[in-house]
C-alpha cells in the first residue's frame, strides 16, 4: 500500500491594504479606541489593529488621495456594484443623515487610512463579508481661522 503525501492547503490570506494616518489625528483616534474597550471591545480592538499597521505621517507629509478624519470618500460595494460618499468624522461630528459617518464603526474603521484605488473586506452587521473599493478621496478644505 502506498501512501501520498499531499501538501497542506494553506489559507488564502488577503494582505490587508497599506494605510497612513496623520499625526495630529492619532492621539483623538487612540483614545477613542481606548474608550471603546468596554463598550464595545471588538471595534476597539479592530481600531487599534489598523493603528498597529498605519504609518503615521505628518500632516503636510499626509497624500492627498488618503483617507483621513474629514476626508469625503467615495467606494464602491464590488458584491452590487453601488457607489455611495461619505465624510469621515469623529464619533462626535457623526450625522448619519449628512453622510457624516463616524470613525468608530465597522466602514469607518474600514476606510480610515486608506488611499484611492484600494479595495478592503468589510463584514456587515448581518456577517456578509463584502469587498469595497475607494474610488475617490476629497480632503477637506482647510478651515479658515476666525478667532481673533
Amino acid at each position: 500500500m502506498e501512501i501520498h503525501m499531499t501538501q497542506p492547503v494553506k489559507p488564502r490570506r488577503t494582505r490587508a491594504p497599506k494605510i497612513v494616518i496623520n499625526a495630529d489625528d492619532l492621539v483623538h483616534i487612540e483614545a477613542l479606541a481606548e474608550g471603546a474597550m468596554q463598550r464595545n471591545p471588538a471595534m476597539a480592538d479592530r481600531l487599534l489593529d489598523e493603528i498597529s499597521r498605519a504609518r503615521v505621517v505628518a500632516p503636510a507629509k499626509m497624500p492627498k488621495d488618503v483617507v483621513s478624519i474629514g476626508s469625503t470618500v467615495t467606494y464602491r460595494d464590488e458584491t452590487t456594484g453601488q457607489e455611495k460618499t461619505v465624510t469621515l468624522v469623529f464619533p462626535e461630528d457623526a450625522e448619519i443623515a449628512q453622510q457624516r459617518i463616524s470613525l468608530m464603526t465597522p466602514i469607518g474603521v474600514a476606510l480610515l487610512g486608506l488611499s484611492e484605488g484600494a479595495a478592503f473586506y468589510w463584514d456587515t452587521r448581518d456577517n456578509q463579508r463584502r469587498t469595497l473599493t475607494v474610488i475617490r478621496v476629497e480632503q477637506a478644505t482647510a478651515p479658515t481661522d476666525t478667532a481673533g
